[in-house]
C-alpha cells in the first residue's frame, strides 16, 4: 500500500547518492556545531510544533503543528509534506465533519504551502514499510499525522518544472527560477552545509584563537597588476571606484594597525569576462596574522580544515605534504597537482642524446630542450585509435607540438616508423626507466622544459577522463588530497613582453629569505615566500608572507615591476611606522564547497549566481540606465559599431548561458 511513498523517496535520492541520506537521516544531527553544543531549536518563534523530517516514534500521541510544501499526494488519501529538515506522511481524513480540511488537502496544487495540525500516529500493523524504518532515506517512515485542521498559506501555480532532483533541467532554466531550484534537496544540502561549516570556521579562529572578525570596503581604488576590477563611477568628475579583488591592502594595514589576527568572510569582484566556472564575485575565507612564519600559517590552515569538516567526509589527516613548484612542474605538469593517482611526467632526455629521431633531436639542441613522457597504465587495452589521435591534435591545437605514442606490444600494429625506431633504439631503456607492462602505452613529446611539462600535464588529465570514461577508477571521488604548493618563482615574465616581469601571486610577496641578493641582480631566479593549498587538483587557497619594509616594496614595484607607486602610497606610508612582519592567506569559500559536496559546478554552492556570462537571469542583471540617471556620474554610453559588435563576438564566440 506504501510503495509509491518508497519510491518517491528513491526517486529523490537518485541523483545525490550519499549526500540525500545524510540530509533526511542526519540534518539535526549535521547541524550540531560542537560535540558539546545542543542540538539547535529549530521551531522557536514560529507557527509550528515541530518540523517534518524530525518526527518519530517518540512522538506518538503527541500533537504536532507542520508547515511546508505539499510534495505528493496519492488518490486523496495521502499526501507528504515536506520542509527544509525532511518529509512526513500526512494522512488525509476522509469523514464528512472534517470535509473543509479534506477540500484544503485534497484541491490544493502541488508546492502549495500549508499548515496542517493533528496526532502523531503509528502506521497501522503490516503497512510500516521496513525501508522507511531502516532507511536513511526518511527516518519518519514508521509515523505519519492524522490531520484535524489544515490551512492553506498560499497556493502554487503551474511550475516550470518539478521540485524533485531526479527532474533533469538546464542549467539556465535552475537559474531563471533560482528560487525554485533552491527548494531540491540538494541545494538545501549544500547550502546548509556551507553554512555549518563556516560557522565551525568562525568558532575556530575567533573562539579558539582569537582572530578579530574585521569587515573591510567594498569602494575602494584600483590596484596595480593582478586580475582586472570592476570599475564604479562616482559624482566627481573623471574619478571611479573600483571594487576589490581581495581585502589584500587592507587586511595588511589591519596588521599595521595592530590587530594581530584578522578574519573575515570576505565578498570579492574579479572582471574576468567569460571564463568556465568562474563568478564574478566570490567568497574567501580572508585571513592574516602578525609576527607569523609559512609554517605558522600552514599549520592554522590545517586545524581549520580538520576541526570545520563534516563528520560523513572522512577525517582529514595533518599536516598536509609539500611539494615545491618546480617539482610539482616536472611531475604533473601544473601548480596544481591532483596527486590522487599516478601516470607522472618523466623525464627522458638522457636517453636520447645521440638520437637520429629529428624531432627529438631538435629540441635537445635547444636551450632547456627535454624528451618527456608518461606511461598510461593498461592504455593499449582501453585507449582506442581515435583517443589516440584525440591526444595528437590537442598537443598540435593547443600547444603547437608533437605527441608520439608508443605502443610496447611487439605485435602492435598502432607504432609508426619513429616509434618503432624509438622501440628497437631505446625499447628497453623506456621498460625500465618507466617500469612498463606490455599493455601500456607512452606518450613522448620534445620541447622546451616548462612547455613540454605544461602539455603532459594536460595530457595527464585527458588521459585519466578517457580512461574514467571506460570505466576504470583513477581519481576516487570520496578520497580528499591536500598538498601545499611551496617555493613559487616571485617574478615571471610577462607574456605579451618576456623581457618585463610581473608578479607570480601579488607584489605584496616576500621574497624568499635565501634568495633576497638575486632581486638586484636576477630578479627573475628569485624564489617566493608564496604557497597555494591544492585539494584534489583543484586550487582551494592561496597566500604568502608579506614585504613589511616599505623601502624593499618601493623598490619591487617601481624598479622590477615598474608600477606607478602613487597608487600605493598609502600603503607604502604605512610600511613606514613600525609595521610588523605579517602574512596569511585567503580560502576559496565556493571552490572547496564545491569539492566538499561533490556538486558539478560552482553555481551549485553558491545560492544567487551568475551565469556562464557574467548575468543573473532571475532578474536580468546587468540592465540598462537612463541616460538622465548617468548625469549625476558624468558619463554616457559609447555604442559599439556594427564592425566593433561582429569583432567582440569573434574574439568571444557565443555560447549558451548554461
Amino acid at each position: 500500500m506504501f510503495c509509491w511513498l518508497s519510491r518517491l523517496c528513491r526517486g529523490l535520492s537518485t541523483p545525490t547518492r550519499r549526500t540525500t541520506q545524510l540530509i533526511w537521516s542526519s540534518a539535526s544531527r549535521s547541524l550540531v556545531l560542537s560535540s558539546q553544543r545542543k542540538i539547535p531549536e529549530l521551531s522557536s518563534f514560529v507557527a509550528r510544533t515541530n518540523t517534518c523530517g524530525e518526527l518519530r516514534s517518540s512522538h506518538l500521541g503527541q500533537e504536532v503543528t507542520l508547515c511546508g510544501w505539499i510534495q505528493f499526494r496519492r488518490q486523496n488519501i495521502f499526501l507528504v509534506l515536506r520542509d527544509f529538515h525532511g518529509l512526513v506522511q500526512v494522512v488525509i481524513p476522509q469523514d464528512e465533519s472534517a470535509a473543509s480540511v479534506k477540500k484544503i488537502l485534497c484541491e490544493a496544487p502541488m508546492e502549495s504551502v500549508v499548515q496542517v495540525s493533528g496526532t502523531v500516529i503509528s502506521r497501522p500493523p503490516g503497512q510500516k514499510n521496513p525501508v522507511f524504518s531502516l532507511s536513511k532515506k526518511m527516518p519518519t517512515g514508521e509515523i505519519e499525522i492524522k490531520v484535524k485542521t489544515a490551512k492553506l498559506l498560499n497556493s502554487c501555480k503551474k511550475l516550470p518544472f518539478e521540485i524533485k532532483d531526479f527532474i533533469k533541467k538546464t542549467e539556465a532554466l535552475r537559474l531563471q527560477y533560482r528560487y525554485l531550484d533552491l527548494r531540491s534537496v540538494q541545494m538545501q544540502y549544500n547550502l546548509r552545509l556551507r553554512s555549518q561549516m563556516v560557522m565551525k570556521m568562525r568558532e575556530y579562529l575567533c573562539n579558539l584563537h582569537g582572530f578579530v572578525d574585521v569587515e573591510t570596503p567594498t569602494l575602494f581604488k584600483r590596484t596595480p597588476g593582478g586580475a582586472k576590477e570592476f570599475v564604479i563611477p562616482s559624482r566627481e568628475p573623471g574619478k571611479f571606484y573600483s571594487l576589490p579583488q581581495s581585502p589584500q591592502q587592507f587586511k595588511q594595514l589591519l596588521m599595521v594597525g595592530g590587530l594581530d589576527r584578522y578574519f573575515q568572510v570576505a565578498r570579492c569582484y574579479r572582471d574576468e569576462g567569460s571564463r568556465p566556472d568562474r563568478q564574478p564575485e566570490f567568497t574567501q575565507i580572508d585571513i592574516e596574522m602578525s609576527f607569523v612564519d609559512q609554517t605558522g600559517v600552514q599549520s592554522l590552515i590545517e586545524g581549520l580544515l580538520q576541526y570545520s569538516w563534516p563528520s560523513d567526509k572522512g577525517p582529514v589527516v595533518v599536516p598536509f605534504p609539500s611539494m615545491p613548484f618546480a617539482e610539482a612542474l616536472a611531475s604533473y605538469g601544473t601548480d596544481k597537482p591532483d596527486t590522487r593517482f599516478g601516470m607522472k611526467i618523466v623525464d627522458i632526455s638522457d636517453m636520447f642524446r645521440n638520437t637520429e629521431v629529428g624531432f627529438l633531436q631538435d629540441a635537445l639542441s635547444k636551450p632547456q630542450g627535454t624528451v618527456k613522457a608518461i606511461c598510461i597504465r593498461k592504455g593499449a587495452k582501453y585507449l582506442k585509435r581515435k583517443d589516440i589521435e584525440s591526444i595528437r591534435k590537442f598537443a598540435a591545437d593547443h600547444f603547437n607540438e608533437e605527441v608520439l605514442p608508443i605502443f610496447l606490444k611487439t605485435n602492435e600494429n598502432w607504432n609508426s616508423p619513429v616509434a618503432k625506431f624509438i622501440m628497437e633504439e631505446q625499447g628497453s631503456g623506456l621498460v625500465k626507466l618507466l617500469e612498463t607492462q606490455e599493455e601500456d602505452v607512452v606518450l613522448l613529446t620534445a620541447g622546451e622544459h616548462k612547455r613540454a611539462c605544461s602539455l603532459m600535464g594536460k595530457l595527464r588529465l585527458e588521459c585519466a577522463d578517457l580512461l574514467e570514461a571506460r570505466g576504470v577508477v583513477l581519481r576516487d571521488p570520496a578520497l580528499f588530497s591536500f598538498l601545499w604548493v611551496v617555493d613559487f618563482p616571485l617574478f615571471l615574465p610577462k607574456e605579451e613582453n618576456p623581457q618585463e616581469l610581473e608578479s607570480a601571486h601579488h607584489p605584496f610577496t616576500a621574497p624568499h629569505p635565501s634568495d633576497i641578493h638575486l632581486l638586484y641582480t636576477e630578479p627573475h631566479k628569485v624564489r617566493s615566500q608564496h604557497y597555494d593549498l591544492v585539494l584534489n587538483g583543484n586550487e582551494i587557497g592561496g597566500g604568502s608572507i608579506r614585504i613589511h619594509n616599505s623601502e624593499l616594496q618601493h623598490y619591487v614595484l617601481a624598479t622590477v615591476l615598474k608600477e606607478d607607486v602613487k597608487l600605493l602610497s598609502h600603503l607604502l606610508q604605512a610600511l613606514d611606522y613600525g609595521a610588523p612582519p605579517h602574512g596569511g592567506i585567503a580560502l576559496g569559500l565556493d571552490r572547496l564547497m564545491c569539492l566538499v559536496t561533490g556538486a558539478p559546478s560552482i553555481r551549485d554552492v553558491i545560492a544567487f549566481p551568475k551565469s556562464f556570462r557574467g548575468h543573473d537571469l532571475m532578474s536580468n542583471a546587468p540592465d540598462s540606465i537612463p541616460p538622465e540617471e548617468l548625469k549625476p556620474y558624468h558619463i554616457q554610453v559609447s555604442w559599439p559599431t556594427d564592425a566593433e559588435t561582429e569583432k567582440s563576438s569573434s574574439n568571444h564566440p557565443c555560447r549558451s548561458e548554461s
